[in-house]
């Protein structure tokens, strides 16, 4: 591959690894804490050496990264006010001695980046997941600390320029990274099975993601509703917890929708789910880049999905998926209903969006990209060229 750098060996003929920390906000099953554990398990362990600091206390997915023989430090942190972790975490990091740091989410990325000064770590690399709308607080943390930070990697080109424009980052410090997906664990997944699920054959929508106001489930609802009036028999399934579950199961009861809405709580079996379902309908309101989708193109399940941050870059609307204007209930409603009763127009975006996943959204090319940054960060050390 033209471009790539390749660190030399020494008079041995051999490197040792290069030691890399990562640090992460929590490690709970999530989008962006799946993709961190993609890419620190995934990594050429004869060229570097990674070690895991999580800022909270262990989370589900920190077995699979010991059971990858990658130490993981927990602090427990309850918040981010409890700054004392930036103390703990520079004590970590000057006796592990890393030669570079990547850091995934908010918290982590300013945490980090001031406990990565405190121990001398050389280079520091930073994870941006989302274009952050809720508050300019973040904004304003991230550009108050660029001089701590090497690099940032955006998971797509509209974090990048919402983050340069909003943010005011240097251009210069920004990478594109896309997540990336094992499509073939998803394509050959087995259905899971309906009638455990408590689901009938009729037509099912599939909802994954955390209940909460960002990916703007009652949008769905409101489109359920309504196609349910010309559609009586059709389902839909949320998959996932959030603060919002009860009030959405109020909503369903009130409406008298039970028998079609059903809540399954966070599941362990997306493929088989996916591989179940007739479409993925993700009506958030901002994204950075969302796993979810990926998976569900993989798998071979036609998406709906909003025109947000990231979607744009993996759905060509109409040929590989089809988008809707965040908030439009009326848009999500129609989108949906083409999908479910055009079966032909159904087979035709999951043909496609199946071939643009296999070809640019891997999770080789994912790792290959972020080893391919560090080796650049890393290649006037002197440590490494002499």
């Amino acid at each position: 591959m033209a471009g790539e750098i390749v660190l030399a060996a020494n008079d041995s003929g051999e490197r040792p690894p290069i030691r890399i920390a990562f640090c992460i906000t929590d490690l709970d099953v999530g989008g962006a804490e799946r993709m961190f554990v993609e890419l620190v398990t995934r990594l050429d362990r004869r060229l570097w050496e990674p070690r895991v600091f999580c800022l909270s206390g262990p989370g589900a997915l920190v077995e699979r990264l010991r059971s990858s023989g990658i130490p993981v430090t927990c602090f427990g942190a309850k918040s981010v006010r409890h700054l004392g972790v930036i103390r703990r975490l520079a004590a970590e990091l000057k006796q592990f001695r890393p030669a570079l740091m990547q850091s995934f989410l908010f918290h982590a990325n300013v945490i980090g980046r001031l406990a990565a000064w405190w121990a001398g770590v050389p280079h520091v690399v930073c994870g941006i997941r989302v274009a952050e709308r809720r508050s300019c607080v973040p904004l304003w943390l991230d550009r108050l600390t660029q001089s701590f930070v090497d690099h940032n990697v955006c998971v797509s080109r509209a974090v990048a320029d919402f983050s340069i424009q909003n943010s005011g980052l240097k251009a210069a410090k920004v990478s594109v990274i896309p997540n990336g997906v094992d499509g073939e664990r998803f394509a050959t997944a087995t259905a899971a099975d309906r009638v455990r699920l408590g689901l009938t054959a009729a037509p099912l929508m599939l909802f994954v993601g955390r209940l909460n106001p960002q990916k703007a489930p009652f949008v769905l609802l409101e489109a359920f509703k309504r196609l349910v009036a010309r559609h009586p028999d059709w389902q839909l399934l949320f998959v996932g917890e959030g603060p919002l579950r009860s009030s959405m199961t109020e909503w369903v009861t009130k409406h008298r929708l039970n028998s079609n809405v059903h809540f399954a709580g966070w599941r362990p079996d997306v493929p088989q789910l996916l591989k179940a379902a007739d479409v993925l309908v993700l009506p958030s309101l901002w994204e950075g880049m969302s796993n979810i989708v990926l998976e569900s193109m993989a798998s071979g399940l036609p998406v709906v999905v909003s025109r947000v941050e990231g979607t744009e870059e993996l759905i060509r609307d109409g040929e590989t998926g089809l988008l809707a204007t965040p908030g439009s209930v009326e848009e999500v409603e129609q989108q949906i209903e083409k999908v479910l009763i055009d079966h032909g127009f159904s087979t035709s975006l999951t043909n496609s969006a199946q071939q643009t996943v296999f070809k640019d959204f891997t999770l080789e090319a994912m790792i290959r990209s972020y080893e391919q940054l560090y080796l650049r960060l890393l290649e006037n050390d002197a440590a490494f060229t002499s």
